[in-house]
């Protein structure tokens, strides 16, 4: 959890962020004897704690007023009409795959959203959810979040604003439509929000979240900057730093960078070893917390995704030519003579509100003295330079989105674009030399939620392939042969290690990226895969007691109890499913089966009944509706769940034998 200051309130008056001049007795550090060490920022202890940015604007109110109206400003929100940027006239669109219509509605002051299913024009499907969050600043999207018991999750709608219209969110087209069940992450979360509280051992479980990105993002913890105002402390920032809080303007160009790139650098993120993303702070260096991997492709300089601005402007020559002159520079502010982000983006302005000869401007000021008689006249014409030099395309994860391409360079030509593009491999954008774990890690990861290219499980296990490192490498080893579902070679690991210290000193800590608990889970499935169930028990529980709330884990665990006929324990462990997440449809459906084997039909009948009104596709669902109508002797409605199953999936061998079995 993110510590919150016990003396907040009292001190609400006192706040400054150390932009300004502050009266009372002098304390800084001359310029000269600046150390580029991150230890001297004070608020990168682990004793400085979050004030919030309520407390920031009482001393800053003209910045927060303008920062309000920022894309980081209105970054997160309760789901109002005065967050939404959404057209309502004709909200609805089809999922041809699925065959379900979304529409989302009004209903005074709480936005909803409809899913449903259309044979003719009646509706034979409909299940209606409220929206708690909109998430994005409306200047590219605004997609829709769920909150349940705490549990977050996507929701199926997204407005595009650029193009007005509305469609499935990234991710969930052709085919990958996951509906109400896209969980909402840490990772997520700490880039698109301020600091959330999450609960340790779950997937994407809060007990608060905040609304919106605030200041200490930016400028760190600030607790100590707030204890040392209350003194009357004085710092020239004129002259000097505040080493109580971070003022990224007085970075050095790397740092600053790297402070940017925390959430501008979107890509394939792969923490460092115990490290969490709540763990790096302003000012300190990224690459010590974690490492953003990328694909790179020969010719393929004019695709970029969403969020790359960084890494496209480091790649451009106008960043490389100025980083090469201020670069040991000792000045209070680094950047005012190189070209970083905030040479164009005043992070405190919205771009909707920043004068548009801001980014000509900034173009100008180093190329007034060009020599080159076409660059002259286009200086003198004041023509826009971003327009042909930074221009507008769609990223290639996200649809119906236009953002400029921050790679800066003459204009490529169309022949240029349509060259074979070649895999060049996964490369880390702000580390230079990532150890051969890490890189490992990036593969497996690359694989797991990007793409599923064999040649990424290749490379991974080439990097991994050092016995002599079986306890280091184990954790990725285990996810790499889990993703193969090879599960002979998981245990052979866990023999050559010994089981008993796997179990009892190995995989024993809790961590918010629930490490321990994946490896304890993925033992689990390989005994539980190769017939063992017993033994699985004891992982499934193990895994259980590291991540309670990864109700994933839970469900697992509670079908291995009922497997061997614990029945008790298992309907324990999908009631507590149930009552953590009530739209949790596994545990409807897998509790179903359990009372129906205990001979208690019309509990078991309530329970299917609830499942079909969160998914009544879900074919395991349907599996055990068909169970249930023929232990009640209704061949009818059995067999027309069975070809219900079919019609959808010809391939589900359960199905196909049921039916066969059925029809003799």
């Amino acid at each position: 959890m993110i510590k919150r200051n016990p003396i907040v309130i009292t001190l609400l008056f006192l706040v400054v962020l150390g932009f300004c001049f502050c009266d009372g007795p002098e304390q800084s550090v001359p310029l000269t004897e600046q150390k580029k060490d991150s230890l001297l920022y004070l608020n990168h202890s682990d004793t400085a704690t979050y004030v919030g940015m309520n407390s920031c604007k009482l001393c800053h109110q003209s910045i927060y007023n303008t920062f309000v109206k920022t894309g980081m400003g209105k970054s997160f929100d309760v789901a109002a009409k005065h967050k939404s940027s959404g057209s309502f006239s004709s909200p609805t669109i089809y999922d041809k795959i699925t065959n379900l219509h979304y529409t989302a509605y009004w209903d005074k002051d709480s936005l909803f959203m409809k899913e449903y299913r259309l044979e003719k024009k009646d509706t034979v499907y409909s299940r209606v959810e409220q929206v708690n969050y909109i998430i994005g600043s409306g200047q590219h999207t605004n997609s829709h979040l769920q909150l349940v018991n705490g549990y977050l999750n996507q929701m199926p709608m997204t407005f595009y604003t650029q193009k007005k219209q509305w469609d499935l969110p990234p991710g969930f087209e052709n085919g990958f439509n996951t509906r109400f069940t896209r969980k909402i992450g840490l990772e997520c979360m700490s880039c698109h929000n301020g600091y959330p509280d999450f609960v340790l051992g779950s997937e994407n479980k809060y007990t608060r979240i905040p609304n919106g990105i605030d200041c200490e993002r930016c400028h760190g913890p600030g607790s100590i900057h707030v204890a040392q105002r209350q003194t009357g402390s004085k710092v020239d920032t004129s002259r000097y730093i505040d080493y109580s809080i971070v003022n990224p303007a007085k970075l050095s160009i790397d740092a600053q960078f790297d402070l940017c790139q925390r959430c501008h650098l979107q890509g394939n993120a792969i923490l460092k070893n115990g490290k969490s993303f709540y763990d790096f702070k302003p000012g300190q260096k990224l690459s010590d917390y974690l490492s953003v991997f990328l694909p790179k492709y020969k010719d393929a300089d004019d695709e970029f995704i969403m969020a790359s601005h960084a890494d496209r402007l480091k790649q451009s020559a106008c960043f490389i030519k100025s980083y090469e002159t201020i670069k040991d520079k000792k000045v209070l502010k680094p950047y005012k003579d190189a070209l970083t982000c905030v040479t164009c983006h005043n992070p405190h302005v919205s771009v909707r509100e920043t004068n548009k000869n801001v980014f000509n401007d900034a173009c100008v000021n180093c190329h007034k003295n060009e020599t080159k008689l076409e660059t002259k006249k286009h200086i003198l014409a004041g023509t826009n330079c971003v327009n042909c030099h930074m221009p507008s395309s769609g990223s290639i994860d996200i649809p119906h989105v236009s953002v400029h391409d921050h790679f800066i360079r003459k204009p490529i030509s169309v022949k240029e674009k349509n060259k074979i593009k070649t895999f060049l491999g996964l490369f880390s954008i702000n580390e230079k030399n990532p150890d051969a774990l890490t890189r490992a890690k990036a593969y497996i990861n690359q694989y797991d939620k990007f793409e599923q290219n064999p040649r990424f499980l290749d490379s991974a296990f080439y990097l991994l392939r050092d016995n002599g490192q079986l306890t280091k490498n184990i954790y990725a080893l285990l996810q790499l042969e889990f993703i193969k579902q090879d599960f002979k070679t998981i245990l052979y690991y866990v023999d050559q290690l010994g089981e008993s210290k796997c179990y009892n000193n190995l995989f024993i800590k809790q961590s918010y990226d629930n490490l321990d608990a994946w490896a304890a889970y993925r033992i689990a499935e390989s005994y539980y895969n190769l017939g063992e169930v017993q033994k699985s028990i004891r992982w499934f529980q193990k895994s259980v007691q590291l991540a309670p709330y990864h109700l994933d884990f839970r469900n697992k665990y509670a079908s291995a109890l009922a497997a061997v006929n614990q029945l008790d324990e298992a309907v324990k462990n999908y009631q507590f499913i149930i009552r953590e997440n009530p739209n949790y449809l596994q545990a409807y459906t897998n509790l179903g089966y359990v009372k129906l084997v205990q001979g208690k039909r019309a509990e078991a009948l309530k329970l299917y009944t609830k499942a079909q009104k969160l998914d009544a596709d879900n074919e395991p669902l349907l599996l055990n509706l068909a169970g249930y109508y023929l232990s009640v002797n209704d061949k009818k409605n059995a067999k027309s769940y069975l070809e219900k199953i079919l019609k959808k999936n010809p391939a589900n061998q359960k199905a196909k034998m049921a039916l066969r079995q059925l029809n003799l």
